[in-house]
């Protein structure tokens, strides 16, 4: 027997964290029963519905590397009818963006129908680098580059600042080029660093996440992943 979240992430349906957003809103039951609890544990041969239609098995599994564009929101759907990442994926399957970038961030975001990988990149414990270049206002100085070396901290805690490096000063425009490695997901958290440090972020591009870059795929474009690359996320 599995945990029903597990469950319904191996589906393909969404991630494990928001299987359980769903379990908890009431709005999966198992053999006609409404679940609410976490924990409930299921059998292969459970019927298991979401808003009233069932979920089966989806073993074919796809992973995708999107360039995402400016304007664009980092979901699988949008109540006020917004162009969302998985509008620009040309596919039949039920994918879903791993994790989020903001509305006007741009750059790498990943997105699948394998709910246990997605669950095991989004966890907090796997600590999975993810590098910006960030665009900020102002030229940065010695106390702030010391204070980036010696942590930042946001809303009471310290962020772990895994690497950063200032790639260049354009004194004329008076904006400062970083690119900067950090190992947490919380909303907005490279903008609350430079916030923390008095800089205001003009733009703000996600060049890597783990061991994957953009390359060449210019805004808006995307790749599959090859087996290679899915085997290495999952060592993670």
């Amino acid at each position: 027997m599995d945990r029903l979240q597990k469950v319904i992430a191996q589906s393909g349906y969404t991630s494990r964290r928001n299987a359980e957003k769903l379990i908890q809103e009431g709005r999966v039951s198992v053999n006609g029963v409404i679940v609410d609890k976490l924990g409930t544990k299921v059998d292969t041969g459970d019927s298991i519905q979401i808003d009233g239609k069932s979920i089966t098995k989806n073993d074919n599994k796809v992973y995708i590397l999107l360039n995402k564009p400016r304007g664009v929101i980092s979901s699988a759907s949008d109540d006020k009818n917004r162009k969302t990442v998985v509008d620009l994926i040309d596919t039949n399957e039920r994918i879903y963006p791993i994790g989020r970038l903001d509305y006007d961030t741009t750059g790498l975001l990943l997105l699948t129908n394998d709910g246990e990988l997605a669950n095991k990149l989004m966890h907090p414990k796997n600590n999975v680098p993810k590098t910006y270049l960030a665009k900020i206002k102002g030229i940065i100085d010695k106390e702030a580059i010391d204070r980036l070396k010696s942590g930042v901290v946001v809303d009471g805690k310290k962020v772990n600042i895994v690497d950063f490096k200032v790639k260049k000063k354009d004194l004329d425009k008076e904006m400062t080029y970083i690119s900067i490695t950090i190992i947490e997901g919380r909303n907005h958290i490279v903008k609350n660093i430079f916030k923390e440090l008095g800089f205001l972020v003009d733009k703000l591009t996600r060049t890597n996440y783990a061991f994957l870059d953009i390359k060449d795929l210019k805004s808006g474009e995307y790749r599959y992943l090859t087996i290679k690359e899915v085997k290495k996320l999952y060592s993670i």
